[in-house]
């Protein structure tokens, strides 16, 4: 089968190749992948890992062989589905309890974003409660998790600051239920009971004099590469406020990745979430379109159908 290979060492970071199909264990399906997303901190991923290693989190496909065990959706079944790596090829082994079956209504391509930000946006929320009437401020908000936290938060019942780098990317973000737009946290006003933080940095230090008494930052990620200054004093102003950290696959239990994925596949369905894909391309354009994610030049999602699509 094809699949984007790990070349750390070649002309260029990726190559389409030949490899050898997959053989899934026991409690995995054999998953054929018609469209995958493309996650901004999955570019750094390539320098890190070796030569043959196969990227790739977020799929969505057709279930070509259920399970050995039984479990998990039977053959011919529509799904999303989320996997450690070697997502990027025509065929993925995939655990049964990490999948969730599609209706016809909800595309490939449009399951392919949730996996990781679809995820990421519902988990980092739940640290705040109940969001009725309460304030939220997301970071990085016209990006592929923030698109997505913005439209859950919005059905939940909070108020809404969103935070984007530039006027440009500010676009769309009142549609989707943001209450306010605002071009860098230091435009923020008054205290917010959640704030989701992906800046790091002077972003973070900002967000730490914006929690209110009891509130909580929930930080889950580090866009700017830039270390956090902090002292006990910034806490002056709220008592008793908290820092959560917020680790992807550990973030809950192993069990829940089916049925929240299913949740958040109900949403779509019903209408009330709409992944903002920002480009649809073949998987052979990956490194270009890879350039304008990480220039910030695409709002949204990146999604890639492969040859299976």
């Amino acid at each position: 089968m094809l699949a984007l290979v790990n070349t750390p060492h070649g002309s260029t970071p990726i190559e389409l190749r030949e490899i050898a199909d997959p053989v899934p264990a026991d409690d995995e399906a054999l998953v054929q992948v018609n469209a995958f997303s493309l996650n901004r901190g999955e570019l750094s991923s390539f320098a890190r890992n070796k030569e043959g290693w196969v990227p790739g989190q977020d799929i969505a496909g057709v279930v070509l062989r259920q399970a050995a065990n039984g479990n998990g959706p039977a053959a011919g079944a529509r799904v999303v589905a989320l996997v450690d790596d070697f997502g990027w090829a025509e065929r993925a082994a995939v655990p049964s309890h990490r999948m969730a079956v599609l209706p016809d209504s909800v595309s490939f391509a449009e399951a392919s974003t949730l996996p990781v930000a679809g995820l990421t946006a519902l988990r980092t929320l739940r640290h705040g409660g109940s969001l009725v009437g309460r304030r939220v401020l997301i970071t990085g908000a016209a990006g592929g998790v923030g698109t997505l936290a913005v439209q859950i938060a919005a059905r939940s019942g909070a108020h809404i600051t969103a935070v984007v780098g530039r006027p440009e990317r500010a676009a769309g973000l009142k549609e989707l239920g943001a209450s306010e737009v605002v071009e860098g946290i230091g435009a923020a006003q008054g205290r917010f009971a959640l704030i989701l933080e992906s800046g790091g940095g002077d972003s973070l230090a900002q967000a730490i004099r914006l929690v209110e008494p009891k509130g909580t930052i929930v930080v889950y990620g580090n866009s700017s590469a830039q270390p956090t200054t902090l002292s006990f004093a910034d806490f002056r102003g709220a008592p008793n406020a908290r820092i959560q950290t917020f680790s992807y696959f550990t973030s809950e239990a192993e069990e829940r990745f089916g049925p929240d994925l299913a949740m958040l596949v109900s949403l779509i369905a019903g209408g009330s979430l709409r992944p903002q894909i920002g480009v649809e391309r073949n998987w052979r354009d990956l490194l270009q379109v890879g350039d304008q994610l990480r220039g910030r030049s695409i709002a949204g999602k990146a999604v890639f159908r492969t040859g299976a699509a």
